[in-house]
């Protein structure tokens, strides 16, 4: 179902609208929410954006796409309970990369040269590889710095484009770049690790 769709649902004040809005981007809201103000206040950040657009959806002009639209909500209300906290955002991740390693993993536009093994099987023994490589990509994630975390996030599970996650985490270009690649540099080598010994 197209967002148009969607929209027009929430307006006439579907509920089910209401569950599938969130459904569809309660995990990007919390990517943003996340690498703005940290794991602690991101969910309550994610509660407070979604009445700000349940508040506010009537006046939705369609400017910006719905995603656009919430995820700028997201992170303008992060961004006000940062300033609320007095806390400063730690950006120890912007720091130039350690040297150039790995840099032959990635072509010029960030996509793999040489992709991962894919892990496609129907064995049962190939499933329970699959869940266990699923819970150790997982732990990788969570390992990672919360702006890591939340470019990679973003841009591959969301996909996002990066200009657009520069908005969202104000940021600057170079280092979102430093940050996704960090963070996949990270997750391919977790990745060469348990194809090479088939643990985490």
């Amino acid at each position: 179902m197209s967002d148009t769709d969607l929209l027009d649902r929430l307006l006439a004040g579907e509920q089910t609208a209401y569950r599938e809005l969130v459904a569809r981007y309660q995990g990007a809201m919390r990517a943003v929410a996340y690498a703005i103000v940290g794991s602690r206040h991101a969910d309550e950040v994610v509660q407070d954006a979604w009445l700000a657009v349940v508040r506010s959806l009537g006046g939705f002009q369609g400017r910006s796409s719905l995603k656009t639209w919430l995820l700028t909500i997201t992170a303008n209300t992060a961004k006000t309970r940062l300033k609320h906290n007095r806390r400063e955002l730690l950006l120890d991740d912007l720091a130039a990369p350690h040297g150039t390693v790995g840099d032959e993993r990635f072509s010029d536009d960030g996509h793999w040269l040489l992709a991962p093994h894919a892990w496609h099987q129907d064995s049962p023994e190939a499933l329970l590889t699959e869940d266990e490589l699923r819970q150790c990509l997982e732990h990788t994630l969570a390992s990672l710095s919360e702006l890591q975390a939340s470019v990679l996030v973003l841009r591959e599970r969301q996909g996002l484009e990066l200009e657009a996650i520069c908005n969202l985490l104000d940021i600057s270009l170079s280092n979102a770049r430093v940050l996704l690649h960090r963070a996949r540099l990270k997750v391919f080598a977790t990745l060469e690790h348990f194809e090479e010994t088939g643990q985490c």
